[in-house]
């Protein structure tokens, strides 16, 4: 019989609390190591979303999956996009919390808007070829044509 059983549950309730600790922690590290990129490594062309998975549990998802024109900008931009955001979309307090003057966040910020303008007009443009595709206003030759011609993803 054992003499001490809350010195064994407390043990082993320590021991639960520090694996899950290092779980969480090991999730987290990897999770702040790697941004999504969207372009390919190799060719340096617009990559399409395949497959996600839970890093937790380990399921794991195919299939093609939409994204937005924000998740097509590139890191750098996301995460100063991200920073504007936490400065309360203040560039007065975006220009105290990092080493960048006014003038360059203001042009960083026009840039983006331009950017960001630019991937919802293609987005437009693509949809205006598929429309016409759908209504037999052009071929399929033409439809690839034009949107071969758009750039971007």
């Amino acid at each position: 019989m054992n003499r001490h059983p809350n010195k064994i549950m407390i043990s082993q309730i320590v021991s639960k609390l520090f694996l899950t600790s290092l779980t969480c922690k090991l999730i987290l590290a990897d999770m702040s190591i790697r941004l999504l990129s969207t372009s390919c490594p190799v060719c340096g062309l617009a990559m399409q979303t395949a497959a996600m998975a839970c890093t937790v549990c380990g399921v794991k998802v195919e299939g093609n999956f939409s994204r937005t024109a924000f998740d097509r900008l590139s890191p750098e931009d996301q995460k100063f996009l991200e920073q504007y955001l936490i400065a309360g979309f203040s560039i007065k307090t975006l220009e105290q919390n990092s080493t960048m003057g006014y003038a360059a966040i203001r042009s960083r910020l026009d840039r983006l808007i331009a950017a960001y303008e630019a991937l919802l007009k293609m987005d437009a443009q693509k949809k205006a070829v598929l429309e016409l595709l759908r209504t037999d206003e052009i071929t399929v030759a033409e439809a690839k044509r034009k949107l071969e011609s758009l750039s971007g993803d």
